[in-house]
């Protein structure tokens, strides 16, 4: 199967084509012109040599170009790689080297950081293709690569995930259909990107496969601008994360949510405090979920047939879920363990990295690398990362990566970064630092300042910490292991 070609043979026999598909800022497309700007667009990444087992590097801001874009390269049978335009110079570098993309499809700001690559940008994408006469599909299998998205690992190196032309539609049979009963009169926002796995699935696999529309927003909304648009388009499905939620609680007003009949939180623990304060304000549930980018989208959720607050729901339909210990046997009902999980969606595996792929993916199964336990009636209680890994804004990163850059500082002695939850129940990138030894203490403003300057200037903006604190010591076990799990508190 074609997944473009799928979609939009779908959408036609489904009599979906007059239909909204994407709203933009003043403009909605119809699922009808969607598919017809991909099959055109097409055409213009073959005239700059985009074909069958191509990688094409997309890293443009949510838009209808960036759906184009990503149908475009399907339907030639080339690789989508997935990108957040906002990366620094070096991560995209590596991105472009590691997953040996032919051709950029970006704005100048991000070509400036790739000058040996083609470029091609998003408006001048769909201009070209209003000139075009469709491009046939490529026939490929279903098990044809059809994107890749990079993850970190523990060492902060991305990892490239391959997913294939059959894996969208499952996400969307898994949890849109089947658990959150996503429809043809729906539509949703997704606060994460496209780039992201849980934005990948709300806004792109759930509409294209149901005949519903999303909202898509090129920047990266506040809470006014996620009341404004909800209210604008009606939106019926808000997908966040719990930091989103919180800011919602403290600077909006209930009103602008009326339309959504149900919300989903994903990428960050969410507090039973936080999940009912969130419920009574939009008046709809809002139901927690877990997911990866191994697994391409959700790994279980709740929904309205099953929803039990203080559990990330059960497996969606097509997945398999066990509790290990760590020598790999599988554990009771009640017992805490590692994840595994096993479905139709997980990855073939890593770009380049057997030995990853070795460790994470054996016989089938999927090791997570996230610590949960199952309850009688099967639901998940997610018991955060089995390793060294932190979930913020629904981004999964390497704190060592950002603790390297920040030890650098001479007035550091000691560093750890965590995600710790503020005031509002939001989670935010906090540093704790031991200073170093010299005369006196230092300014705690100070040291904060030139701390986030020089993260700013090194790493994503994704990854600079939100605020530093001063501490007397970091909580380490005898053996001098940091132990995080502390750290994420904010106090020890």
């Amino acid at each position: 199967m074609n997944l473009a070609a799928v979609l939009a043979d779908t959408a036609t026999e489904g009599g979906w084509n007059h239909r909204p598909a994407f709203h933009e800022g003043d403009r909605t497309v119809t699922h009808g012109t969607v598919h017809t700007l991909a099959a055109r667009a097409a055409g213009v990444l073959a005239e700059r040599g985009v074909g069958p087992g191509s990688r094409v590097l997309i890293a443009l801001p949510d838009s209808i170009a960036w759906v184009v874009a990503f149908l475009a390269t399907a339907r030639l049978g080339a690789t989508a790689v997935l990108a957040n335009p906002r990366l620094t110079a070096e991560r995209h570098r590596f991105l472009a080297a590691d997953s040996g993309a032919r051709l950029l499809l970006a704005e100048p700001a991000v070509g400036d950081h790739l000058p040996g690559l083609p470029r091609l940008g998003g408006v001048r994408l769909l201009e070209l293709a209003d000139h075009q006469i469709p491009f046939p599909a490529a026939a490929v299998a279903d098990d044809h690569e059809l994107y890749l998205q990079y993850t970190s690992g523990t060492t902060g190196r991305p990892k490239g995930v391959a997913h294939r032309h059959a894996d969208l539609p499952r996400y969307f049979s898994g949890a849109g259909a089947q658990v959150l009963g996503f429809g043809p009169q729906d539509v949703a926002f997704s606060v994460s990107k496209l780039y992201f796995a849980y934005g990948l699935g709300n806004a792109l696999a759930f509409p294209l496969c149901s005949g519903g529309s999303a909202v898509l927003e090129p920047g990266a909304p506040g809470p006014g601008r996620i009341a404004e648009l909800v209210a604008r388009h009606q939106v019926s499905y808000l997908f966040a994360v719990p930091s989103a939620y919180a800011n919602l609680l403290a600077e909006t007003e209930a009103d602008a949510f009326r339309s959504v009949r149900a919300a989903v939180s994903a990428g960050e623990r969410l507090s039973a405090e936080l999940a009912q304060s969130v419920g009574e304000f939009l008046g709809s549930p809002l139901y927690d979920q877990l997911g990866s980018t191994e697994a391409g989208h959700a790994i279980a959720t709740n929904g309205p047939a099953h929803h039990r607050p203080g559990t990330v729901g059960r497996p969606v339909p097509g997945f398999e879920a066990q509790i290990r210990d760590g020598a790999g046997r599988v554990l009771p009902d009640g017992a805490e363990g590692e994840l595994w999980v096993r479905g139709a969606s997980v990855t073939p595996g890593y770009l380049g990295l057997p030995e990853e792929n070795a460790r994470t993916l054996v016989d089938g199964w999927l090791n997570t690398r996230d610590r949960a336990r199952r309850e009688p009636d099967g639901s998940l209680v997610h018991r955060g990362r089995a390793d060294d890994l932190e979930m913020v804004g629904g981004i999964t990163l390497a704190p060592a990566e950002i603790e390297r850059v920040l030890a650098r500082h001479p007035a550091v002695r000691d560093v750890a970064v965590a995600g710790v939850a503020d005031e509002r129940g939001a989670t935010k990138l906090r540093a704790f630092v031991v200073p170093a030894a010299g005369s006196g203490r230092p300014d705690p403003a100070t040291v904060e300042r030139e701390l986030i300057a020089l993260a700013r200037t090194e790493l994503e903006p994704y990854m600079v910490p939100r605020g530093v604190a001063l501490v007397e010591h970091l909580p380490r076990t005898p053996s001098g292991k940091l132990q995080r799990f502390l750290v994420r508190q904010g106090r020890w």
